[in-house]
C-alpha cells in the first residue's frame, strides 16, 4: 500500500513531535503493509510556515534514521496545503510542494469554516494544469446536503478525493463514516490515506480503511484506492489515464438522479457558447 497522507516528520507541523514517535509511526505502517508513505506536514500561513526545502531536508534526515533503525519504509513527500490565496503562486515557484514533484497536490478545506473561494480556487489550479487532490472531506464540520454537490462538482471537473482510512473504520465517529459511505456510493473516492499524526490515537493504519471500502465498492476497487491509484500519482500520470472510482453497483448515485452533473469547467464552457 501506498499511503499519500501523513504527518510524520518530527517537530515540523502537528504530527509526529520528536523523532522516536515518528520512528514508531514508521513500524506501525510497515506492519501494516504501507511500502511508501509521502510525508505532508501542513502548509498554512501564520501557523505552519513549512517550505519544500525545509519539508525536503526534513525528510533526508528521516531517511537516515529510518536507515540506521533498520525499518524498510520508503518515503516522498508533499504537503497538506491550506487553501489560501498564494496556493497557485506557492505551487508555481515551487515553495509549496506537489506529491512527488507531480501535477498532483494536497488541497485542504479548513475543517470548521466554509471557504469563500473554493470553488475559484479549484478552478484555477486545475486550469494551471495541477491535479488537486481533496483531503479529508467527510471530517470536515461545514459538510451538508447544501455543500455536498460542490464535491461532486470537483470529481467532475478532474480534481481527486481523498477520505481518511480511519474515517471508513468509524475512527471519527458516525457522522464521518457516514459521508465517507456515500461519496463510495457516488463514485467519488480516488484514493485512502492514513491522515496519521501519532502512534496512538491517529496511527498510520491502512488496511482497516481498506477493508471497510472493499464491503462497499468490492476488493479490485479497494486495492486501486490504496494502491493503483497512489501509485499513479506517483508516476505523474494524467488523472484522465487511470481508472476512474465507479459508483457503487453500477447504480446512477442518489445524489445526481433525476440530474446531470456538471463541474465549473463544463459549465463555464456552455455558457461561454451561448450568443
Amino acid at each position: 500500500m501506498i499511503d499519500l497522507h501523513c504527518h510524520m516528520l518530527p517537530g515540523i507541523d502537528d504530527g509526529a513531535g520528536d523523532l522516536d514517535t515518528a520512528l514508531a509511526m514508521a513500524r506501525i505502517a510497515v506492519a501494516d503493509g504501507i511500502a511508501v508513505t509521502a510525508c505532508t506536514p501542513h502548509i498554512y500561513p501564520g501557523l505552519y510556515e513549512n517550505t519544500a526545502p525545509g519539508i525536503a531536508a526534513a525528510v533526508d534526515a528521516l531517511r537516515a534514521a529510518l536507515a540506521e533503525a533498520d525499518i524498510g519504509l520508503q518515503l516522498t513527500f508533499g504537503a497538506d496545503i491550506q487553501i489560501v490565496p498564494e496556493l497557485l503562486a506557492g505551487l508555481r515557484r515551487g515553495t509549496h510542494p506537489t506529491l512527488h514533484g507531480s501535477r498532483y497536490f494536497l488541497f485542504e478545506p479548513p475543517h470548521h469554516t466554509v471557504p469563500v473561494r473554493f470553488a475559484e480556487t479549484l478552478f484555477d489550479t486545475l486550469a494551471a494544469g495541477y491535479t488537486p487532490i481533496i483531503t479529508h472531506p467527510e471530517r470536515l464540520t461545514w459538510l451538508d446536503d447544501e455543500h455536498y454537490g460542490w464535491f461532486l462538482d470537483a470529481a467532475a471537473d478532474g480534481a481527486w478525493i481523498q477520505l481518511t482510512a480511519g474515517a471508513l473504520t468509524g475512527d471519527f465517529g458516525r457522522r464521518a463514516r457516514y459521508w465517507s459511505e456515500r461519496m463510495l456510493d457516488d463514485g467519488v473516492v480516488h484514493i485512502l490515506a492514513t491522515d496519521a499524526h501519532d502512534p496512538h490515537h491517529r496511527p498510520p493504519i491502512m488496511s482497516a480503511g481498506r477493508d471497510a471500502a472493499a464491503q462497499w465498492v468490492g476488493a479490485e476497487e479497494a486495492e486501486r484506492l490504496v494502491d493503483d491509484r497512489p501509485r499513479a500519482v506517483l508516476a505523474d500520470q494524467p488523472s484522465n489515464s487511470v481508472l476512474p472510482p465507479p459508483a457503487r453497483r453500477g447504480e446512477v448515485p442518489a445524489s445526481r438522479r433525476g440530474k446531470e452533473r456538471r463541474g465549473w469547467f463544463s459549465r463555464l464552457f456552455s455558457s461561454a457558447e451561448v450568443d
